[in-house]
């Protein structure tokens, strides 16, 4: 992030701050973005530089105004004391409701499963979740919510495991893509990313730097792409969003070509960020583009 005393930097999403922590020790003001209400309790004590806002960071534009930022960053997915608080039901480790919310609004992942259309539910597993037995997990689970709702996080991941025929010493939980899919459907994720994405471009100043860490391959997809069409390599469109502008300047420039990752000290101390890719690019002077929604 090329930090200097009196930048102006946008931590999203806060967690429980251990980016914004980072920044403040060096000397910048943060402006921190986080849907969840339960977020606010780690903001006790991070003094005058810094504001919590609870919102979307997709929000950052609205809240802030153009041209007003000299960095971005946006750490993508659950964040670890949602996967560790089993009232959230994010986990298929640990019991709990089966709500899946980022937030306190909108409907549950018990909502979604035991209500959604049996094509939606696999079309969901399929492409938010990347399981390849998604219309076989959603008949079953179709069969199943007759009889009893789903309305715990480990009765789900069990039934699960035993449609899938168990773990057969597996490393990865066969439930692993189904809360996935179902967390992402139940929080717009890749919609939010989407628009996060065009907002930061529209708060970063000229010289001011996006950095975006990933966990999956569905969010990596949609920020290499979209750094892709504003460094102006292709004309091309990511799935999610509408039409690019063809031909318009660069409005980013790649800090390095591809994505980073944790080495082999970062995975032995924080295992949880063995997945995680990091891409980065640096604002132009050219025009910003259109907006997302």
């Amino acid at each position: 992030m090329d930090l200097k005393p009196g930048q102006r930097i946008v931590d999203g999403t806060f967690g429980a701050g251990g980016y914004s922590r980072a920044f403040l020790e060096a000397g910048v003001e943060v402006v921190a973005f986080d849907r969840d209400p339960s977020a606010r309790r780690f903001a006790a004590g991070l003094g005058d530089r810094f504001r919590l806002v609870e919102a979307r960071f997709s929000q950052m534009a609205v809240e802030l105004g153009a041209d007003s930022v000299d960095g971005v960053v946006l750490d993508l997915g659950v964040s670890s004391m949602q996967l560790d608080e089993a009232d959230r039901g994010f986990s298929f480790m640990r019991d709990g409701p089966l709500d899946m919310r980022m937030s306190d609004t909108g409907q549950t992942a018990a909502d979604l499963i035991n209500t959604a259309e049996l094509k939606d539910l696999a079309r969901i597993l399929w492409v938010y979740g990347e399981e390849r037995q998604s219309r076989r997990i959603a008949a079953a689970i179709g069969r199943r919510r007759v009889e009893a709702p789903f309305t715990r996080t480990l009765d789900l991941a069990d039934f699960v495991e035993r449609v899938l025929g168990g773990r057969r010493g597996a490393k990865v939980h066969p439930a692993t893509r189904t809360f996935q899919g179902l967390r992402i459907a139940v929080n717009e994720e890749l919609s939010e990313l989407e628009a996060g994405l065009s907002a930061a471009e529209q708060v970063l100043k000229v010289g001011g730097r996006l950095a975006v860490v990933t966990f999956h391959s569905l969010e990596d997809r949609i920020v290499k792409a979209f750094l892709t069409e504003r460094t102006g390599r292709t004309p091309g469109g990511s799935r999610h969003a509408p039409p690019v502008q063809v031909g318009a300047p660069p409005s980013f420039q790649l800090l390095f070509n591809g994505a980073q990752g944790p080495d082999e000290v970062e995975v032995a101390y924080n295992p949880r960020a063995r997945s995680a890719k990091l891409r980065a690019a640096t604002r132009t002077s050219a025009p910003r583009w259109r907006q997302v929604a």
